[in-house]
């Protein structure tokens, strides 16, 4: 299962990560967003120790979406090193996603 980011956690557990990081930016009410969490979820199981893997409701956290300047969701951030490396907005396969993280631990 993804971790929940927020606003308060994100500099934490995303920035500061020594592992590559994968940030799902969604809405409960976006209903591409649905279509890709469960990938997004499953990714988190299969690269638990290898990758961090979260999720950022839009709606309740306004401070994080504002600062990486997301205006489409589902949007899908890729951070190493604490900067953003890649991203995909909008919906796409599991293989695409779980593709551009591997990148990231090549």
């Amino acid at each position: 299962m993804a971790l929940e980011l927020t606003d308060a956690n994100f500099d934490e557990l995303v920035i500061k990560s020594d592992k590559p990081v994968l940030v799902d930016f969604w809405a409960e009410w976006c209903g591409p967003c649905r279509m890709v969490g469960p990938f997004v979820d499953e990714i988190a199981t299969e690269y638990d120790g290898k990758a961090i893997v979260g999720k950022v409701n839009v709606d309740n956290n306004p401070g994080i979406s504002m600062q990486f300047g997301i205006r489409n969701i589902p949007a899908l951030l890729y951070f190493k090193d604490g900067k953003v490396v890649d991203k995909q907005v909008g919906a796409a396969p599991k293989s695409v996603l779980a593709g551009k993280l591997d990148a990231q631990l090549a």
